[in-house]
């Protein structure tokens, strides 16, 4: 048994194709699909509210850096 793990986009049709090579041919198959919904974490890059953010207030400690207590 192997297993292969896709991501692919379901269409507006709401029907979901799928090409799978496998490099078999003439075979007969059983196969199993087990699906999940999958949600992009959007990185740094993607979100510029952050990115600018951090393009704003980069730097902005330089003249006076932040120390930490070593007395804790």
């Amino acid at each position: 048994m192997q297993s292969v793990t896709l991501r692919q986009r379901v269409g507006e049709d709401g029907i979901l194709h799928l090409d799978v090579p496998l490099g078999l041919n003439n075979a007969e198959l059983e196969v199993t699909i087990t699906f999940q919904k999958f949600t992009p974490v959007p990185t740094i890059s993607e979100n510029l509210e952050w990115k600018e953010f951090i393009e704003r207030t980069y730097g902005s400690c330089a003249d006076d850096p932040i120390v930490i207590d070593e007395g804790f």
